[in-house]
């Protein structure tokens, strides 16, 4: 299958509401050719009301919706020509492998002396070669995913649009198709629209994330600034695994955290109230002198959590507030944690340290 240049996709003011519910408001989103971009969020966000216009399947209250510069708002889903993988797969129980990837044809009345050849490909970029025959319930549930995919791809559609589709695998196969799937829009280029509300499914994935809450979109950035630079409390709570903590401004560039001066490499917001959002993996348990230019404050260790790959130590600070770090469970990493009730010297370099505005708005 060639790769194509993929489709602009401009949302312009896009809104929708039902009865007094407002499910979608003023969002707007320029997607360039060839990008994969994640609408990322919680339930209600409005994510899936957003997929829904862009696929045509939910008429916008307001608003306008270009593809490639053309103004598709009202245009019917079956004439968008997109590429769509839904949650449930959505596929044909009765008709074998190669007959549902090659539905998308018959449905464009393309020539049939087409389809073996197309199916052939399609199913090979998805790691099915040879397929063709089987029955759809004797795959499993990845198999059927990929099934899925190649169905998408088929036509070489510029836009693909994906709702939730991993959702039902399990963990490790999840995993691994999102590893398959940020290969996939690689050797494709169609731009890719996909929601999800696994934030680290979209930081895997994703050229850019876009963040909506309450059906307004928050931020949208590349993985790594919105980890590292979120705009507010919702966005810093949501992205990542951190602790929020309302900190007093002392200067331009430092704040107090229970009795302790803690500095920040970044610009701390102009007014209102602050907190600090402390991710598990940036703090760091000293064993020494450690770095001069490090924050640092003495925690009591409450209680030490053995997940696999990495420990969850649970820490109190001296006026009673409480954090977690992240520490690797190997013999080095995890001697340095103390027992539970001892003291532990924490540190978090002022690149680390994240400040925001404690308003979402």
């Amino acid at each position: 299958m060639a790769k194509n240049s993929g489709e602009r996709v401009e949302i312009r003011s896009a809104s929708k509401s039902y009865a007094s519910v407002s499910a979608l408001h003023n969002v707007s989103l320029d997607i360039a050719p060839g990008e994969f971009v994640s609408l990322l969020g919680p339930s209600g966000s409005g994510k899936t009301t957003l997929l829904g216009i862009l696929g045509g399947f939910v008429q916008p209250s307001g608003g306008q919706i270009l593809f490639g510069g053309r103004d598709v708002t009202f245009t019917p889903p079956h004439k968008r020509d997109i590429g769509i993988v839904f949650q449930n797969y959505a596929l044909f129980p009765h008709m074998k492998v190669g007959e549902n990837v090659a539905f998308p044809l018959r449905a464009r009345r393309l020539p049939k002396s087409t389809y073996a050849d197309r199916v052939k490909a399609a199913l090979a970029m998805v790691d099915l070669a040879g397929y063709e025959d089987r029955g759809i319930g004797q795959l499993s549930g990845g198999q059927r995913q990929r099934v899925a995919l190649a169905r998408a791809i088929i036509f070489e559609p510029r836009l693909i649009l994906m709702d939730e589709p991993l959702s039902a695998l399990d963990k490790q196969l999840r995993e691994t198709m999102q590893i398959e799937l940020r290969q996939l829009h690689k050797r494709l280029g169609a731009t890719i629209i996909y929601v999800t509300h696994d934030q680290r499914e979209a930081l895997t994935m994703s050229d850019r994330v876009a963040i909506l809450k309450g059906g307004k979109l928050v931020q949208i950035d590349k993985p790594e600034r919105l980890h590292d630079h979120p705009a507010n409390a919702f966005v810093a709570s949501f992205i990542g695994e951190a602790t929020l903590l309302p900190v007093e401004r002392v200067s331009q560039d430092s704040v107090s955290l229970a009795g302790s001066v803690i500095k920040t490499a970044r610009p701390l917001p102009i007014s209102g109230e602050l907190v600090m959002a402390i991710q598990t993996e940036k703090l760091l348990i000293e064993d020494g002198a450690g770095a001069p230019e490090r924050n640092r404050f003495s925690a009591r260790v409450t209680d030490i959590v053995f997940q696999g790959e990495s420990l969850r130590v649970f820490l109190a600070l001296d006026d009673g507030t409480q954090l977690s770090l992240r520490q690797p469970s190997h013999y080095e990493a995890a001697r340095r944690v103390p027992p539970i009730g001892e003291r532990a010297d924490i540190s978090i370099h002022p690149q680390d340290t994240i400040v925001v505005s404690k308003s979402d708005s």
